[in-house]
């Protein structure tokens, strides 16, 4: 199956300045995360992997690595409206598929990224297509930076929340020591989309709940688009926010 791989960066961040070109083992971590989906799952065709980037720096970053990069406008409002403009630079149609991977998380298994664009194509009544994982800690469960999805019986989704959902109407408390079951599932932040809808998403205008919720998937669900999940084994690797985080993956990249 081909699709293609659009890897938002920007320098801008307010916990980690440039953080695109932070070192990982000699490499710059957009670089990483280019390096890391770049692969050939169970003998499939090499997914087109291209970072979009906002900045000359970037770009010079990834091309010194065979990295294929565009240059991106640097005052888009969101990392979606990057991507619509990334789609038209490549000339992608309508019906390409494209998944949007962070250029924070090198650790990205890159199984994931394949079973995100795979699920687009079998859900043709789907415009975008994500992934979430069993939930398996109380604490988690009641995180309200843990998003939280619910699904209806073919796969799709029927809400993004920050609060604990589905919540148990006889077995929830402040207190509770113990998950409703079937457990629920956390929301992992990757997305398929066919690249006709990324080039109509940005502009949707904003949901009352997106706003709410601070979730921008919300928008897609409010104005009556459908959302695939797929349901992984295993909670993703961690991505890179503060310079702890980004201390912990260069110890993994250490000889």
């Amino acid at each position: 199956m081909n699709y293609t791989v659009l890897i938002p960066a920007r320098l801008a961040s307010t916990r980690l300045p440039n953080k695109p070109l932070a070192d990982i083992g000699g490499v710059p971590m957009v670089v990483r995360v280019a390096q890391r989906v770049a692969v050939s799952i169970d003998g499939a065709a090499l997914p087109r992997v291209v970072v979009a980037g906002d900045s000359a720096e970037i770009i010079a970053a990834c091309r010194a690595h065979q990295i294929e990069a565009v240059l991106t406008r640097q005052d888009h409002p969101s990392g979606s409206d990057r991507l619509a403009q990334a789609c038209d630079l490549l000339g992608l149609s309508d019906e390409d598929v494209v998944v949007n991977v962070q250029g924070d998380e090198p650790l990205i298994d890159p199984s994931l990224v394949q079973a995100v664009a795979l699920l687009l194509r079998q859900h043709r009544d789907a415009s975008m297509s994500t992934a979430a994982h069993v939930i398996d800690s109380v604490a988690e469960f009641n995180n309200p930076n843990v998003v939280k999805v619910v699904l209806d019986a073919s796969g799709h989704a029927l809400y993004f929340s920050r609060a604990p959902i589905p919540w148990w109407r006889d077995g929830s408390d402040p207190g509770m020591a113990q998950l409703p079951s079937p457990p629920p599932l956390r929301h992992i932040g990757i997305y398929g989309y066919r690249a006709g809808f990324l080039r109509l998403f940005p502009t949707l205008a904003q949901a009352p709940l997106e706003l709410i919720e601070s979730l921008e998937q919300l928008r897609a669900l409010w104005h009556g688009h459908r959302i695939a999940v797929h349901i992984s084994a295993q909670a993703p690797g961690p991505g890179v926010d503060t310079p702890e985080d980004l201390e912990r993956v260069r110890q993994l990249f250490r000889p």
